[in-house]
């Protein structure tokens, strides 16, 4: 798990002709946390700003200042949120709120920030909605609490939901495109990872793809978020699977039985799960799902089924259809690479699979471990050239005279943490598979290769 980085941000308010307005700024596309999103002005501690609770005051109005040329006093705590622990850089940001002080205009005055304006929070929402801005996840929840006919209400509902999300009475509202809720749930998963990521899609007809926790208590948490779905109108349609791995079906059945509905896969998946569901509905390459209404009112919203194999014969991804964003199982992750492990892995097929996926012009990626990418092209292009380059550093060691894979093991993983080599060693296997079907690379005996004459360059 990754360690907490300490944070402030601040809610700026004003009262403008549409009533109370907050003031969002967009961060640089090449940040690395949350680039290109829309967020409060705000920013991490510094030794700067003391120590203690006036720490985080001091770091809020630091932060207005350099960043938007503000000059607020007057602060008052709103609560806390901390972000969840599937992402690979976390923050316990505590939220401030201010208003406006008379004469002052905010300006955009840190290169950490592009752009800055006031919103009403109904005209940022429906602009979210119709994919036109990134607003980072916890700004939406504040956003839909701004909403309310009242300041107070709207401080009451800010902190009744800290309480609930402390209490894990409920799940951290992970939103990143329209129309997607990710549950990161706890999983018996590899390294670094520690949870999986189950994707609620739809609004009036909901889908649930990878139930995957097999904590009874984490599961609790996903059918508290199901219930209050289902209680506020919605109707669970059925329950989608990308592939068998155990960390991606521990509550397959359960959540299939509960609410009624078939488990949807592929024909490889359905026969290989560890408890066969009563209902189920096999689908391949190409398959529709119909989601009804976008989340901006278009009609006709689908998700694709993509057969994908390679880390799993029977892996699935899912493509919606208003957005482009891609519900992609492991065929990548954001927080590691992807194991690719024989019989079972393969890694021509999943090189394969990547390249028809980065073909699609899909938006957001939504992988089964990690926060979702934004830019999901350019992540699956990332994995192809990683890929290259491991292919590079296999021959490149076999041309120096390694041989066995505990040879080649601490030569081509080199830049990788040593007690992740057991996992190294199954996708080495792979690479060296792939190249002796390729005839680039014979196998001298069971545990010992060669590279071949026509494949030194």
């Amino acid at each position: 798990m990754s360690a907490l980085r300490e944070a402030a941000a601040v809610v700026l308010l004003r009262e403008g002709e549409r009533g109370v307005e907050v003031y969002l700024a967009k961060r640089a596309p090449e940040l690395r946390f949350f680039g290109g999103y829309w967020a409060c002005p705000g920013g991490g501690l510094e030794p700067v700003d003391g120590s203690g609770d006036e720490a985080w005051f001091a770091c809020a109005r630091r932060e207005l200042e350099e960043e938007i040329a503000v000059r607020v006093v007057p602060l008052d705590y709103l609560g806390e949120r901390t972000t969840p622990p599937f992402a690979p850089v976390r923050y316990k940001t505590r939220f401030f709120e201010a208003e406006l002080p008379l004469g002052q205009e905010p300006r955009i005055a840190s290169g950490e920030l592009v752009e800055g304006r006031f919103f009403a929070p109904a005209e940022a929402l429906a602009s979210w909605s119709r994919g036109e801005l990134w607003i980072v996840p916890p700004v939406l929840a504040l956003l839909e609490a701004l909403g309310e006919s009242t300041r107070e209400l709207f401080r009451a509902r800010w902190r009744r939901e800290e309480r609930e999300l402390d209490a894990e009475l409920r799940l951290p509202p992970i939103r990143f495109s329209p129309g997607l809720f990710v549950a990161a749930l706890r999983t018996a998963t590899l390294p670094p990872a520690t949870t999986t990521n189950t994707i609620l899609v739809g609004q009036d007809s909901l889908y649930v793809v990878d139930p995957a926790t097999a904590e009874e208590s984490e599961r609790q948490r996903l059918f508290r978020e199901l219930d209050a779905r289902v209680a506020a109108g919605a109707r669970v349609a059925g329950v989608l699977v990308t592939h068998h791995h155990p960390d991606h079906v521990g509550s397959v059945a359960e959540t299939a039985a509960r609410y009624d509905v078939p488990v949807i896969a592929h024909p490889l998946t359905l026969a290989r799960l560890p408890r066969p569901p009563h209902r189920t509905r096999a689908i391949d390459d190409g398959a529709v799902i119909e989601l009804g209404s976008a989340p901006d009112g278009s009609p006709h919203w689908q998700l694709t089924a993509y057969h994908t194999p390679g880390h799993d014969r029977g892996h699935l991804v899912f493509l919606e259809s208003r957005y482009r964003a891609l519900i992609g199982g492991d065929l990548a992750s954001t927080v590691s690479t992807i194991v690719i492990d024989p019989p079972e892995g393969h890694l021509a097929t999943y090189l394969a699979s990547l390249q028809r996926i980065q073909e699609l012009g899909i938006g957001f990626f939504y992988p089964s471990h990690g926060p979702a990418a934004p830019h999901g092209k350019r992540l699956l292009a990332s994995y192809l050239a990683h890929r290259a380059m491991r292919e590079t550093a296999l021959i490149d060691a076999l041309k120096n005279g390694a041989k066995s894979p505990e040879e080649l093991l601490p030569v081509v993983y080199a830049d990788t943490d040593p007690r992740m080599h057991g996992l190294a060693a199954r996708s080495l296997r792979a690479g060296l598979e792939k190249l002796v079907e390729e005839g680039r690379v014979r196998s001298l005996d069971a545990e010992r290769y060669e590279l071949l004459a026509a494949a030194q360059g």
